[in-house]
């Protein structure tokens, strides 16, 4: 009796421990789902969590989001782990069809089997399962055909884990891998070729993602330090200016706000590092205070611009640019020195909401494409160095979600070309075939 009892006694407390084990890998797998973004792409405002939908504009068409719960009849509850993962870091679903690189899978490569294994104990049991299809994207021909994907995973997927750079410290190696792997800095921050892949020689120099513009994430440049940019990370916010805004916004809110301390510490020690992210903002670029002296003297020569920027943004931001009752300065923000004036024009149209604290609204519906290019003109000229502007046709077509993309054309181009070669190939043959029956 007293074996059996020392015996119940045991499993009873392996039983509990083992539970304490799952539900430890569950919390862990939340937290990376936190990392890694995924309520941004798969959970529609008002929705269940991660049940899809999300239309994610691209240059060749939206794409929409699957169900990421784990609903056996529209989302992944019949995935093994090994599909899982195969989904996760290959980007190859449970039925063999190829995902579109909109799921940053190429970044999710550099997971580790353990953060992968612990994200698939979330999604199976610590999320709750819907059973919604999400829409079916609908790409035009060629790209309707999901195995043309698996070509472009041979050209530009490296399916190598992360590994650790022994030379570093630990601290800027768990930065490298969370910046490389699940918060995918790559995606938005790296210019991308012709066929949308990643261009590894200009890594996170600043990317147009068809409409924002996603910077050069150097420190050192423009007052980026570590210290900038663990603020801003967390924040949205850094001491020398900057606000967040557009799809970084989101991300902040959702994602960086929300991980632990240590971890956006050990993401600005590696940024910081990287080549290149020394150079510090030259003095002399920052644009001087406007005394009220010089804004009476401009009073009657003022542009369409700054007509309109006194009339729809100055009550916070003021004449002089520099902001009142806490809301941001425009004079020398950090976004009026990028390489173009994408950003200032998205926040004009579209406006600027965080999830907590004072928004900005946007003028899409109030103001026409040439009165956006005009201020934001001004403010890039007036605030900041003046070394980029906009105009009305760019203006146009961010209203409509950027430029379209040619590869479209070029893919059909190219395909019309080979079809051509084929037939004049066998137009050759028969050609040839005919005048050696006539010789003999």
């Amino acid at each position: 009796m007293v074996k059996l009892i020392s015996w119940l006694i045991g499993a009873t407390l392996l039983a509990s421990t083992a539970r304490a084990a799952d539900n430890a890998q569950i919390e862990r797998g939340k937290y990376l789902a936190t990392a890694g973004d995924c309520a941004a792409c798969h959970t529609q405002a008002g929705k269940a969590p991660f049940s899809g939908g999300v239309a994610i504009a691209s240059p060749l068409g939206t794409i929409y989001s699957t169900n990421i719960t784990p609903s056996h009849k529209s989302g992944i509850g019949a995935y093994t782990e090994a599909e899982f993962s195969r989904a996760l870091r290959h980007g190859v679903r449970a039925d063999g069809s190829q995902l579109y690189p909109a799921m940053p899978y190429t970044a999710y490569a550099k997971l580790s089997d353990e953060d992968v294994a612990a994200l698939y104990a979330y999604f199976m049991y610590g999320v709750g399962g819907v059973n919604i299809a999400a829409p079916k994207t609908e790409l035009p021909f060629p790209f309707s055909i999901r195995a043309s994907m698996g070509v472009w995973n041979w050209l530009f997927l490296d399916k190598q884990p992360f590994v650790a750079d022994k030379s570093k410290s630990v601290e800027w190696n768990r930065g490298a891998y969370l910046a490389q792997g699940l918060a995918h800095c790559t995606t938005c921050h790296t210019p991308r070729n012709f066929l949308m892949a990643e261009k590894p020689e200009l890594y996170l120099q600043g990317a147009s993602l068809g409409t924002w513009y996603a910077p050069a994430i150097t420190p050192g440049v423009n007052g980026w330090d570590q210290q900038a940019l663990e603020d801003y990370l967390r924040t949205g916010h850094a001491k020398n200016g900057a606000t967040a805004a557009g799809p970084m916004l989101e991300a902040i809110d959702k994602s960086f706000s929300k991980m632990d301390p240590q971890d956006i510490h050990a993401m600005a020690v590696y940024l910081g590092d990287l080549p290149g992210a020394k150079h510090a903002v030259t003095p002399a670029a920052l644009v001087p205070p406007v005394s009220g002296s010089d804004i009476a003297e401009m009073a009657g020569k003022a542009s369409a611009g700054e007509v309109l920027y006194r009339s729809n943004c100055a009550a916070c931001h003021q004449n002089n640019g520099d902001g009142m009752r806490g809301l941001p300065a425009l004079r020398n923000h950090a976004v009026l020195r990028h390489a173009n004036a994408d950003n200032v024009s998205m926040a004009v149209l579209e406006g600027v909401w965080p999830e907590e604290g004072q928004g900005m609204p946007g003028f899409s519906h109030e103001l026409t494409d040439q009165q956006i290019a005009d201020v934001t003109n001004y403010v890039m000229s007036t605030f900041g160095p003046g070394k980029a502007g906009t105009d009305v046709r760019r203006v146009a077509a961010l209203r409509q979600g950027g430029e379209a993309s040619p590869l479209l054309w070029l893919a059909r181009g190219g395909m019309l070309a080979g079809v051509l070669v084929v037939v004049l190939f066998i137009f050759w043959r028969r050609r040839k075939t005919a005048s050696s029956s006539s010789n003999k």
